[in-house]
């Protein structure tokens, strides 16, 4: 079974789509997915991309993520509050949750919380409310997530993004072909599957 490595940020608007749909996509097409959060803020400010002070563009991008949510099926209620995390501690207890194997189980329930329950992600409200639901702690996987392993792995993993060419979140890849964007998952499952347009005309004349 191929595998796929799913690259997202816990504050990405997009990736809420792809989070919400990939896993039953991804077993349709039989394809294993690895849960991979990293830090978008870092790629973002190394490329000079700004997002939060494009007004215009930011506006497009809710407008845009409604209009896909409709079309797939996804939830949606409003714009969820934006920016958020500030101190990126919903994506360092992310890091104890990759390492402990509920990482899939805390991104739906995080992004769930976020977009159609208004809490802000990383704040208590919503870790106390998305982790004693998966059996966890909330103090114990804070205090996890504040120790220098969730920090240096969420570096690790901003790192690995860094080396495929990732700019942006959500992305994904396969065999080191990189695909950028929820609008790009179908595409990214194809590949995986062997199923891609370059693949299957491949040595062709």
């Amino acid at each position: 079974m191929k595998q796929l490595d799913f690259f997202y940020f816990f504050g990405s608007g997009y990736a809420y789509l792809s989070v919400m749909r990939i896993a039953a996509m991804a077993k349709q097409s039989r394809v294993a997915v690895r849960w991979r959060p990293f830090n978008v803020r870092t790629v973002m400010a190394e490329n000079n991309i700004a997002l939060r002070t494009q007004a215009a563009k930011v506006k497009y991008m809710w407008r845009d993520i409604e209009r896909r949510a409709a079309t797939h099926g996804v939830p949606y209620v409003r714009a969820p509050i934006w920016p958020t995390d500030p101190d990126l501690l919903a994506n360092r207890v992310s890091m104890v949750a990759a390492g402990e194997g509920w990482c899939e189980a805390y991104t739906v329930a995080s992004f769930r919380a976020w977009y159609l329950e208004g809490m802000e992600l990383g704040s208590r409200v919503q870790l106390e409310h998305v982790l004693p639901p998966l059996g966890q702690d909330v103090d114990d996987v804070i205090a996890k997530a504040d120790g220098p392993g969730a920090h240096e792995r969420l570096k690790a993993e901003t790192d690995a993004a860094r080396s495929y060419g990732i700019f942006g979140s959500p992305a994904f890849v396969i065999d080191g072909e990189t695909f950028w964007g929820d609008d790009r998952l179908e595409e990214a499952l194809a590949w995986a599957a062997g199923r891609h347009e370059l693949q299957t005309h491949d040595g062709e004349d």
